[in-house]
């Protein structure tokens, strides 16, 4: 999971892939699970740390009331009250990615933010993402996380007013590859949008439907195992 925090922090570029080796991460989530006599709970990462500084052992262990079980480091408690109340509603969540990417960033500060269906990447997502409209202040209780769950309902992407971006998927790979992608397809748009011309739709018959997991229509594990490939080269701190 290291792999895909130091990549998904600041995309395309992507730092936040540095959680853990994204082969491992499934399975250190599930260990983690029965290692603590079957109790809820998951990874993230500490407060006071980079993106680019994290690595596989600095990431904590915390459970559902916020108590930090395993590894050094606070739990940041707006990171807290989001992923928690998205895994308690959304059980077939193992993955909640949430960052502040540039492009993604840049649609949610917009009036009417939209990820208009102009590129073929949006033949996908489009079915995929939920927008929320009323981020007028930060989810630092359980009833602003509830708030954001709520909004992002049966949907793998929450783009957050005035926030960022939060993904929800079955695995690390597939929360992963759906933020790069969204992220990408969020730079095409708003680059386009900066010509000041506008900007050119696609018939709404293209959408795909699709809802199940990303990684069943794209090359999820191909895509973070080439950026590990990237980090064993240039990071090599990242798996430590």
């Amino acid at each position: 999971m290291a792999p895909a925090l130091r990549h998904g922090s600041g995309l395309p570029r992507g730092r936040a892939a540095r959680l853990e080796r994204a082969d491992r991460q499934p399975q250190l989530a599930d260990a983690a699970r029965e290692r603590y006599g079957g109790e809820k709970l998951f990874l993230i990462n500490p407060c006071g740390f980079l993106f680019q500084e994290l690595t596989a052992s600095r990431l904590i262990v915390c459970d559902l009331d916020g108590h930090v079980v395993r590894g050094e480091g606070e739990l940041c408690k707006v990171a807290f009250h989001v992923h928690t109340r998205i895994h308690l509603a959304r059980p077939d969540a193992a993955c909640v990615l949430h960052v502040h990417p540039q492009y993604l960033t840049t649609l949610s500060l917009l009036e009417l933010p939209e990820l208009a269906l102009v590129h073929h990447n949006n033949m996908l997502l489009n079915d995929r993402v939920a927008m929320d409209h009323r981020g007028v202040r930060t989810a630092d209780s359980n009833e602003g996380g509830d708030r954001l769950a709520a909004a992002m309902g049966g949907k793998s992407i929450l783009i957050m007013g005035a926030h960022g971006v939060t993904v929800a998927g079955p695995t690390v790979l597939d929360a992963f590859d759906e933020l790069y992608i969204a992220e990408r397809t969020a730079m095409y748009q708003m680059t386009a949008m900066a010509s000041g011309r506008r900007l050119k739709r696609l018939p709404e018959s293209s959408r795909k439907h699709w809802h199940g997991p990303c990684g069943e229509r794209l090359d999820a594990r191909l895509h973070l195992d080439a950026w590990r490939r990237v980090l064993d080269r240039e990071e090599p701190d990242c798996a430590s």
